[in-house]
């Protein structure tokens, strides 16, 4: 059983672009896009594809301030 302070890639994320978004939002408090954007250099079109995949598939929410790893 992994304990909320380990980290593991789930098995779905296929994509370099969405391992990277989904792990930086497993170590960052509630980043914005623009946060995400500055912080890993993605374009906002790639960035906003990949959180949209992520959201879609439950592996994250938005929230008021930002995203956070379900």
């Amino acid at each position: 059983m992994m304990s909320s302070n380990e980290f593991a890639i789930p098995d779905e994320l296929a994509s370099p672009q969405a391992k990277l978004v989904y792990a930086s939002l497993f170590v960052t408090d509630e980043p914005t896009a623009t946060d995400l954007q500055g912080l890993l250099g993605l374009s906002k079109l790639t960035l906003f594809a990949v959180l949209e995949s992520l959201t879609a598939n439950d592996l994250v929410r938005r929230t008021e301030a930002g995203y956070v790893v379900r």
